[in-house]
Order: structure tokens, then C-alpha cells, then sequence
């Protein structure tokens, strides 16, 4: 079997109008591009339209800035906002953690092994516990303790190393702190979150044991992008698992980590292949 040549990635999103999904495939054939996947959804209740589409050019001369010039005025008739992902595009993405570090081994495996196209770049820690873990992969990794008194200073020194490093995404692989709203702001539609999903919702310390002494059925976690609203931002994967009576409390924090770590890759995958859009306070998230 051959492998799969890299795709270029176009996305796009527009007010709902005939015509919308024409005028793109009708250029691809135009300039020469192999559609090899499509996706689109038409919202009703918001009106917007939204496309992904991976091509393959077939000529060698392909040019992006040529693509780029060529379609600005068909686009600019159905005020469309679109983007062009180069093959293999690599973002850089910034890990914040505390001290749990099954969902910070996970996504480094998935990066050491390609199963993740990213490039990781920085580990941002409130606590120095998963020093060893980040020099064995060769990443640089800063411990930036924090208090009440000290998180504006705190995040200012985040907002340094999220801009040293180029980052492209930050991914908070259970990073125990809340946000600032100024600084939920500066990473809007680029910080992606992780926690348990657990019904009903289990708030403040031990929520595990808490649904343990509830007899929950199912634990489960959420992947969301970072806003303002407390573990409430547009939500892009969720996983659940259902339990029984026969699981103890460290049996649900198993279970919930495996959940949250798988859950959290599904959405930075999603995110770095350009499945997801912002939709308001909801995504589209199309699958591979």
C-alpha cells in the first residue's frame, strides 16, 4: 500500500448563501487540485457555513501565493474568511501542567512518535515535579510557581515564554489553576483544556470520590477551548466509560485519567488538522 501524500488543507467559513460550496470545488478543478476529502456543514440556527477541504495539486508548479491571489476575489463575493495549511504543517504547541502527569506523557509519546504533527516546544509548570520527564525528551521546561498574590506576575511570565517560543496552541494537560480572564482573553481559540466530565458535576476537592459515594454509572471527560466561563468553552471531544458498582473510587480516577488523556488528543488533533471551528459558543468539529 502507498502512503499517503501529504495533503495542503483549505478551510473556510461564510454567511449561508447559494453558491458557497461551488465556488470553491469549481476553482479546485479549475487550478488543477485533486480534492482527496471534503466536509461541510450548513448552520441553520447561525446562518454561517463552513468547509474543509485537502487537495493535492497536480501540477509541480503549485504555488500558495499564487492559489492565494487567484482566489481573494471569488472569495471576497461571499465574505468568506479562509486559510491555506501548507503539508505537514507543524505548530508549535506550549504544554502548561501541575503535577499529574498522565495526559503530558501521553501527548509526548504521541509527539515522540509522530502520531501527533505538532512540534512541542516549551513545558510551562506551577509545581518542578515533571522536570525529569520533559529533559528526557530534550524539552526546555520552567517552573513558575504561583499564589493568589503572584498569578498577574505569573501569567505575564507565561505570556513571555508562549511569545519566545512562537506558540502556535497551548494545551493544558491538567493544569490545575484558573485562568485569568485577561489571560483567557490573549489565548482565545488557541488554549485547549482537559477535565473530568463526571453527571451530575462534582465541583472542588476529590470529585472522583465524590461520584464514588454517589454511585455513578459512567466518568468521562471534556476537551474545550479556554474562555472566560470555567470549564464551560466551546466544547471539541469528549469521551465516556461506563462504571458500576463493583469500582472503587482509585478504579474511577483510573478510568477518568484514560478518558481524559485520549479525550485531550482527539481534540489537539482535531485542532492541528484544521477540523475545528469556532461557531459561537459551539464548534464544528469535522472527523478524519
Amino acid at each position: 500500500m502507498k502512503a499517503k501524500i501529504a495533503p495542503w488543507i483549505f478551510t473556510a467559513s461564510c454567511p449561508s448563501i447559494i453558491g458557497t460550496v461551488d465556488v470553491v470545488t469549481r476553482y479546485m478543478a479549475e487550478a488543477g487540485n485533486y480534492i482527496d476529502e471534503i466536509h461541510s456543514f450548513d448552520d441553520r440556527e447561525s446562518g454561517l457555513f463552513f468547509i474543509r477541504i485537502e487537495f493535492l495539486p497536480q501540477h509541480d508548479d503549485f504555488s500558495d501565493a499564487v492559489f492565494s491571489e487567484h482566489f481573494a476575489d471569488r472569495a471576497a463575493e461571499f465574505d468568506m474568511e479562509w486559510q491555506l495549511t501548507a503539508p505537514n504543517h507543524s505548530p508549535k504547541v506550549a504544554i502548561m501542567v501541575s503535577k499529574y502527569d498522565h495526559c503530558l506523557n501521553d501527548l509526548l509519546y504521541r509527539f515522540r512518535t509522530g502520531q501527533l504533527n505538532i512540534d512541542v516546544t516549551v513545558i510551562i509548570s506551577n509545581h518542578p515535579d515533571l522536570e525529569e520527564l520533559a529533559k528526557w525528551h530534550g524539552i526546555p521546561y520552567y517552573h513558575l510557581p504561583i499564589t493568589a498574590e503572584t498569578k498577574l506576575e505569573q501569567e505575564a511570565q507565561v505570556r513571555a515564554l508562549i511569545e519566545q517560543y512562537d506558540t502556535e496552541l497551548v494545551v493544558l494537560a491538567r493544569y490545575m489553576q484558573v485562568l485569568s480572564p485577561s489571560m483567557c482573553e490573549y489565548l482565545d481559540g488557541r488554549a485547549i483544556n482537559i477535565h473530568h466530565s463526571l453527571l451530575p458535576g462534582f465541583k472542588g476537592a476529590r470529585p472522583y470520590h465524590q461520584a464514588w459515594e454517589k454511585g455513578v454509572k459512567m466518568v468521562g471527560a471534556t476537551a474545550h477551548y479556554v474562555n472566560n466561563d470555567l470549564d464551560e468553552g466551546p466544547i471539541i471531544s469528549q469521551g465516556i466509560q461506563t462504571v458500576n458498582h463493583a469500582h472503587y473510587a482509585e478504579d474511577l480516577i483510573a478510568k477518568g485519567q484514560d478518558i481524559e488523556r485520549v479525550t485531550l488528543f482527539n481534540a489537539v488533533k482535531c485542532h492541528v488538522e484544521k477540523r475545528v471551528f469556532l461557531n459561537g459558543k459551539r464548534t464544528v468539529v469535522f472527523g478524519g
